[in-house]
């Protein structure tokens, strides 16, 4: 199925059903008064995370999702009845917009999570609401009011604990493949991967994270141009980032580490949220250079490492390194969701003025 993440669709919310005017009309009962009921409500539009989905390719087909209208209320005070909702399936990770004011109206982040998008019309008044003591015989009634009409924009974002980048040929797609049950294509040419690539990488008993591939940035990216920087937002929700290097590119003339200054400029242009992610440097097919090679790019690399950030060396297509990597990832999971140590005055350990 081709991958589609962004869609426009429009929602529009059942019309409350018109209230109803009318008297009782029986044998015997010359002043019956009024009985018409109450309309329906009519039917919200409703947007449900479904893990089923991956993405938003449906709505190339049909764009346009209408809830039922509520009836019209009866005589013999009978209430109309109230239109059905509509649920729209939406993949996890879908965040929704309204297409005219930009507004964020929600974000999809759960499996059965119900996202209100169009609300439906309330119902119509009858007559026999509007009967008083000084008038018996009421002729008014109320309309329902319409449903919400909106036009939605949709954004899916891949949800992933960790995103790979780098340039193209950086051995994203094979170091995917190595470490999970994903088959994202991989070839000797740039740009083999063309779409968000999901593995879940299983380290341990119970321990498993998610891990995404996102096509390849150039220089110019956030210029528009590569296919790269149009899928970086589905990095936006990563914990953390492995910026692959390749340590031996196809031409001879370039320095590898030049990579890492074109991919930060590039991340730096694209957001500045996205560039504050933490990112780990990772050389990666080592295994096509000589142990003093690969100890002078260390070195070499090393310096341009901010303090605390960490460097590894592997080889994705061998899977030399690739073990120790993993674990490191898994440990900085664990580490970042546990909770603050508590005191004995039940605050964190910097306590409460922290």
């Amino acid at each position: 199925m081709k991958f589609i993440d962004e869609a426009t669709i429009t929602v529009k919310a059942g019309d409350g059903g018109n209230g109803c005017v009318s008297f009782r009309r029986e044998k015997f009962i010359p002043f019956g008064g009024p009985d018409g009921g109450d309309g329906g409500d009519g039917g919200s539009v409703w947007l449900l995370g479904d893990e089923g989905l991956n993405t938003l390719a449906d709505f190339r087909f049909q764009r346009r999702f209408e809830a039922k209208r509520g009836e019209n209320g009866h005589g013999r005070n009978r209430t109309g009845k109230s239109g059905a909702d509509l649920e729209v399936p939406v993949p996890v990770g879908t965040q929704v917009f309204d297409a005219d004011t930009g507004e964020l109206i929600g974000d999809v982040i759960r499996s059965g999570q119900r996202l209100l998008v169009a609300q439906g019309g309330f119902h119509g008044l009858g007559n026999t609401r509007y009967r008083s003591a000084t008038n018996r015989a009421p002729r008014q009634s109320k309309p329902g009011t319409p449903g919400d009409l909106r036009m939605l924009k949709l954004e899916l974002k891949v949800l992933a604990d960790v995103g790979l980048l780098g340039l193209p040929n950086a051995g994203k797609s094979t170091l995917l493949r190595q470490v999970s049950a994903a088959e994202p294509k991989v070839a000797d040419y740039p740009f083999t991967t063309l779409h968000p690539q999901l593995g879940v990488v299983r380290v341990g008993l119970n321990q498993s994270f998610v891990m995404a591939d996102i096509p390849g940035l150039i220089e110019g990216a956030s210029e528009g141009a590569g296919l790269g920087i149009r899928f970086l937002k589905h990095l936006a929700r990563t914990r953390l980032l492995l910026h692959l290097i390749d340590v031996a590119p196809p031409d001879p003339d370039l320095d590898p580490l030049e990579a890492i200054d074109t991919v930060v400029a590039e991340l730096e242009q694209y957001s500045a949220e996205l560039a504050r992610l933490p990112r780990w440097l990772v050389l990666n097919k080592v295994d096509l250079l000589d142990e003093d090679a690969l100890a002078a790019l260390r070195e070499r690399a090393s310096e341009k490492l901010p303090a605390g950030q960490p460097l590894f060396a592997i080889s994705a297509a061998t899977g030399a390194g690739v073990d120790a990597l993993m674990q490191a990832v898994m440990r900085d999971i664990e580490q970042r969701e546990a909770p603050l140590p508590v005191d004995a005055d039940g605050t964190g350990e910097d306590g409460p003025n922290a």
